[in-house]
């Protein structure tokens, strides 16, 4: 590989377009900006132009700003640049600063580049680029690298979905969307998102974000890789794309997370019926008979007691035999759609209803829509590309096209919307297309899909919230919008719901699923969940089911999704020797839905993940960092799930808390003192829970004799 090599810097802060630019002997360009006093973007400009020359993940303007063919890359629109100041080290290398971040400009005539990012007050290193050579490209695959030094003691998180212990340290990852169906759970990767962002705590305590700004597979080697020749390093590869970084800088997690969040156009407040319980289950809309399946799950849940909010379709009712057909009913299974769906409303469930991007070939709007030009294409000979598809034949819809987009949203109002379902969960959205030569339009430019892959979920994503913004609107509902998505890149917070994906059951995926859910808060996905009971794999046993449910019962996604041989689901009432503890988890998560809106609502309003690893609370506390089971829920509550089969008491750390203050066990009340670690009862009709001394939660209850819901108002407020 080929270092970047300057031919000098030029410093002017405060420029229109840089604070900072390095000439490069091969014509190209490293540029320096400070956006914030604690974030920097350093961008390299090859000689040649940007390979993508757009983004649709930076928003720091209104999203009704964003355009659908991107942000032009050179833009720093929307950002208040801070008062930088220029001076030189005692070695003659230039240095810009803010008030709370410097960087020092390395690489003479000739010498390759290096930044180092440093504390101004404290001297403290942020981060910082590899002496031997940061910044490297390959001609003959347009592979780019970026090489960070590296401290053993670091600790690295971040990335999206990323399976096993939260710290990354020691792991090389892939960022490329798959659809990763039975993944292991402990070391499986990639999973769904491409979520190129790392979060580090520096050994002396300081935290850095890194998010590299590309749509291009990439690879995080976090401490894997060694070379004699270069000390301990870490690198980012793209493959093919361009080195876009931004650094942001704090104190805290809290402080990062909330700057990148806000970097990538904040989270969509949902509406308070999504936090219900959610039921899904692809054996009674795949059945022969799954109208009046669905039938008797409603008469079910109400004969059962089940507290239920919605229920999401899985792609059954659009389904011949094993095939799928989006925006299609077989009427053979459901002679009266809006009928079950009426029913469905009357019962207190909102619906869902499962979309794919896929067209088969033999769908009845495949030839108009290929006449159109609407799919991805062979950029030689123009024809869509065909590719295997859910047991057939299909091509992709192309979000860059108007013309798909039209017929996207055209379908959802038709066969969706008036049909009496509210939401389309975007779903099988990894676009993960083989053929070399596929691309999409890509507005005024054409993408190649290598380059594009991530984009269509997120494009796919935005297609269906608006189009579904519309509908509300002429129906004069005044609600907000909710929609779900499997894949996609930052910025599909700005619209949607997310969750880990197709697990598998078993007592590894329960434990190990704690830890991706908390790793994509951290990564800036704070509505989030797992497919409760495990989708795919065997049934789970009574133990692992109830469990499960208990462990799921705070994410802010409770959905049931299973899809099990045999057409037979999870469902509530699977095991009658535990549907009481069942239910009572589940009646756990209405009790506590005011605190859990509350959550929502100061997440979206502050860029704070709703559950988090402790640590994120108590960065100093050195006993937060170390791996475990446990979880926040928001800033008062801590949940202690049972992972282990068998288990009946559990050791849980109760971390150190300001003015001597104890934590208050939930159900009981008993006193725990903080800063130590404790063993605590787990019977299998109770989620260990754990409440900050003085806290006051707000509980809800049902209006008289009714099942709960998740608009049942505060009944009391209780002072821990």
């Amino acid at each position: 590989m080929t270092p970047l090599i300057t031919a000098g810097w030029q410093v002017h802060p405060g420029a229109e377009q840089a604070d900072a630019i390095a000439r490069l002997v091969d014509g190209g360009q490293l540029r320096v900006v400070f956006l914030s006093p604690t974030m920097a973007r350093f961008t390299w400009l090859p000689a040649g132009g940007f390979r993508e020359p757009r983004t649709w993940a930076i928003a720091p303007l209104p999203l009704a700003d964003m355009p659908v063919q991107g942000r032009d890359r050179f833009s720093l629109a929307g950002f208040d640049r801070p008062p930088v100041a220029s001076q030189t080290d005692a070695d003659g290398r230039p240095v810009l600063a803010t008030g709370k971040l410097s960087v020092t400009l390395h690489g003479g005539l000739g010498q390759p580049l290096r930044l180092v990012w440093q504390e101004p007050a404290s001297g403290r290193v942020f981060q910082s680029d590899r002496t031997t050579s940061a910044y490297l490209h390959e001609r003959r695959t347009g592979l780019v690298r970026h090489c960070l030094e590296r401290d053993p003691r670091d600790r690295y998180y971040g990335l999206g979905d990323k399976t096993g212990p939260l710290d990354l340290h020691g792991r090389r990852l892939r960022g490329l969307g798959q659809d990763s169906i039975g993944y292991d759970p402990e070391r499986g990767d990639p999973l769904y998102k491409h979520w190129p962002f790392v979060l580090t705590r520096t050994p002396d305590g300081l935290w850095t974000g890194l998010y590299h700004d590309t749509l291009s597979a990439c690879t995080h080697d976090l401490g894997c890789e060694h070379d004699n020749y270069h000390g301990l390093f870490r690198t980012v590869e793209i493959d093919d794309g361009d080195i876009d970084g931004y650094l942001m800088v704090g104190h805290s997690p809290a402080e990062v997370v909330a700057q990148f969040v806000a970097l990538i156009g904040g989270t969509h407040q949902p509406p308070r019926w999504s936090l219900g319980y959610a039921q899904t289950a692809m054996g009674l809309a795949d059945a022969p008979d799954a109208q009046a399946q669905l039938e008797g799950f409603i008469d079910a849940c109400q004969s059962h007691g089940v507290p239920i909010s919605a229920f999401h379709y899985g792609s059954g009712y659009s389904s011949r035999g094993r095939q799928r057909y989006v925006f299609t009913w077989n009427r053979s299974k459901f002679p009266d759609p809006e009928g079950i769906n009426a029913r469905f409303q009357a019962a207190g469930m909102r619906l869902v209803a499962n979309l794919k991007p896929c067209l088969l070939d033999d769908h009845p709007a495949y030839a108009a829509l290929r006449e159109a030009h609407a799919f991805i294409e062979d950029g030689r000979s123009g024809e869509p590309v065909v590719e295997p598809y859910w047991d057939g034949q299909g091509s992709h819809l192309d979000f860059t096209r108007p013309q798909a987009v039209a017929w996207w949203q055209q379908q959802l109002r038709e066969q969706i919307l008036d049909k009496g379902i509210d939401v389309g969960w975007n779903d099988n959205n990894e676009y993960a297309i083989q053929a070399e030569e596929a691309y999409s339009q890509g507005g005024d430019q054409p993408l190649p899909m290598h380059r594009s892959r991530p984009l269509h979920a997120l494009l796919m994503t935005r297609a269906t919230f608006e189009a579904q913004q519309a509908w509300a609107a002429e129906q004069g509902r005044d609600e907000a919008v909710y929609t779900v998505t499997r894949a996609g890149p930052p910025g599909i917070q700005r619209h949607a719901q997310t969750w880990s994906g197709d697990n598998t059951t078993s007592w590894a995926t329960l434990k190990w699923n704690i830890r991706t859910g908390l790793q994509m808060s951290l990564s800036g996905l704070f509505n989030i969940g797992h497919d409760v009971g495990g989708f795919y794999g065997p049934l789970p046993g009574p133990e692992l089911f109830l469990r499960w449910v208990q462990a799921c019962a705070l994410n802010p996604r409770m959905v049931m999704n299973s899809w099990k041989a045999g057409n037979v689901s999870n469902l509530p009432w699977m095991h009658p020797e535990v549907t009481p503890q069942v239910l009572a988890a589940i009646r756990l998560r209405y009790r506590l839905m005011p605190y859990l809106w509350a959550c929502v609502t100061r997440s979206c309003e502050q860029h704070l993940p709703i559950i988090r690893p402790t640590f994120f609370n108590w960065p100093e506390d050195p006993q937060c960092l170390q791996d475990c089971d446990e979880f926040m829920l928001g800033e008062h509550l801590l949940v202690a799930p049972v992972v282990h089969e068998g288990e009946r008491r559990r050791r849980v750390y109760l971390p150190q808390l300001p003015d001597g203050r104890d934590w208050i066990g939930f159900h009981d009340h008993a006193r725990f003192p903080a800063g130590q670690w404790h063993e605590v009862d787990a019977p299998l009709d109770r989620l260990p829970l754990f409440v900050v001394e003085g806290a006051e939660l707000p509980l809800a209850s049902p209006v008289g004799q009714a099942l709960p819901r998740h608009d049942d108002p505060v009944s009391e407020v209780v002072r821990y």
